[in-house]
């Protein structure tokens, strides 16, 4: 799904593919992506090491920064923190909390993805 995003106010926004995936189990976003959007990062207290689903750690490290960013899909519009994980095949993954706070409805022969909470945290535009 095609995702619109925004770190400040004076920017403008800038649409990515997001990979959908409920066995990922956060919201990521790659290095590559938030250094070529020069995206500003905030040092975790803590590293979050992550396992793949073979259980082994992930072998680009822990995470240890997260950007946070505004989301733009349709008429939809949040402000939310994304982790930031080594280079991978997509700039942003969603994974399951987000899944499961806006519980989207996915048409899988068209591929349209339709939002069905919006929550009070979420805003519309």
């Amino acid at each position: 799904m095609k995702i619109g995003w925004k770190q400040e106010e004076d920017k403008e926004e800038i649409v990515v593919e997001a990979l959908l995936n409920s066995s990922v189990m956060g919201l990521v976003m790659s290095s590559e992506f938030v250094r070529k959007n020069k995206f500003k990062k905030k040092r975790l207290e803590r590293p979050i090491y992550v396992r793949n689903v073979d259980g082994i750690f992930n072998y680009e490290g822990p995470i240890e920064y997260t950007v946070e960013v505004e989301l733009f899909y349709r008429e939809h519009k949040e402000r939310t923190e994304i982790d930031i994980i080594g280079e991978q095949k997509w700039s942003v993954i969603l994974g399951m909390p987000w899944l499961a706070h806006h519980k989207p409805k996915i048409d899988c022969k068209t591929g349209e993805v339709k939002i069905t909470r919006y929550l009070d945290e979420c805003g519309k535009q």
